[in-house]
């Protein structure tokens, strides 16, 4: 009983250990970007990157307003973005399809500054998430809008229900409300590990492994990565990113794992909670949810193929950053 309650201990601490080192490197990242990005809003940069993207937005079939809307998501998150459009939803209205092809852009790439840098740190390189995310966004989005426009679907004015509630502009304001996150962010990292410790002692990730290794295999990935890429999916890539982080430090995946399991969760992430916020300003299932999984298997089978023609030297040079390189597992 005594040694059973030892084992209990330990495994206790050596989660809370995991936890803090996680979050820590989360943190390291996340407050001087958080900090930039308010100092950079308050000078009216997401004013300049919406103004840039407002000629594209054509592209998507979308007024030019509306690049405020996703430049305020890219560069913050995607509070900012709903922020920005319960502004403009006021003055506007905006049909399904509208709303659609929006959500799902946002979906696709926002919170880059800090969702780019964790993917990074981690060793994939920056230049390449970049492309990943907004290119694949617009891919998307262009597909949508002509689908909506050639059958003539989702005209209907979107009904939103999504209220931002109060907000203290205030810097005392801010800096508690950051601490909140940061604390939140503590919390689940917490959960998470210790429920994957659970299910490692219960056998249930092995089960879990099997289970998901064909699809795995199909999506390029090895079953070792699929506690980390579900989290991801189903949480958001900031989560499973830093556990990823975690994983990367201990060498227990390879460099093709890494840099495909970022792929994935780069474009198919946080799948609840994302979701449901975007079926609360009126977008439809279709688009948001099965519309962005068929694009993103189509674009992992791609990179498939792609990795599949390059050397591992250039596949290690062009697309692989430097933390990554010196992962010492053999592939």
């Amino acid at each position: 009983m005594k040694l059973q309650m030892s084992r209990i201990i330990k495994e206790v601490k050596d989660t809370l250990k995991e936890t803090l080192s996680t979050t820590w490197t989360l943190l390291k990242i996340m407050i001087p970007i958080s900090i930039i990005i308010k100092l950079l809003s308050g000078l009216g940069f997401v004013d300049i990157i919406g103004n840039t993207l407002s000629p594209f937005m054509e592209i998507v079939g979308l007024s030019g307003e509306l690049g405020l809307v996703w430049g305020a998501a890219m560069i913050t998150n995607i509070y900012g973005g709903l922020l920005a459009f319960s502004t403009l939803a006021i003055s506007h209205s905006y049909s399904v399809a509208e709303v659609t092809v929006l959500a799902t852009i946002i979906l696709i790439a926002h919170t880059l500054p800090i969702e780019l840098r964790i993917a990074q740190k981690a060793g994939v390189r920056l230049w390449y998430m970049l492309a990943l995310r907004i290119g694949t966004a617009f891919m998307l989005g262009w597909i949508l809008n002509k689908i909506f426009t050639t059958f003539n679907l989702y005209n209907d004015s979107a009904k939103i229900i999504w209220n931002p509630g109060k907000i203290d502009p205030s810097i005392t304001g801010i800096i508690i409300n950051e601490l909140k996150n940061y604390a939140l962010i503590f919390l689940i990292i917490l959960g998470l590990m210790l429920l994957i410790k659970l299910l490692k002692i219960s056998g249930f990730i092995d089960k879990l492994n099997n289970l998901l290794e064909p699809g795995l295999e199909f999506l390029g990935m090895s079953k070792q990565s699929a506690p980390v890429a579900i989290i991801g999916m189903t949480l958001g890539l900031s989560y499973g990113g830093g556990i990823l982080l975690n994983e990367t430090k201990s060498g227990k995946l390879t460099k093709k794992d890494i840099f495909m399991s970022f792929s994935l969760m780069g474009l198919s992430h946080s799948l609840i909670e994302d979701t449901l916020l975007m079926l609360s300003i009126g977008a439809s299932i279709y688009g948001i949810l099965i519309g962005r999984l068929i694009l993103t298997i189509a674009i992992m089978l791609i990179l498939i193929k792609i990795i599949s023609k390059i050397s591992r030297q250039n596949f290690q040079k062009y697309l692989i950053a430097k933390p990554l390189r010196r992962v010492i597992k053999k592939e």
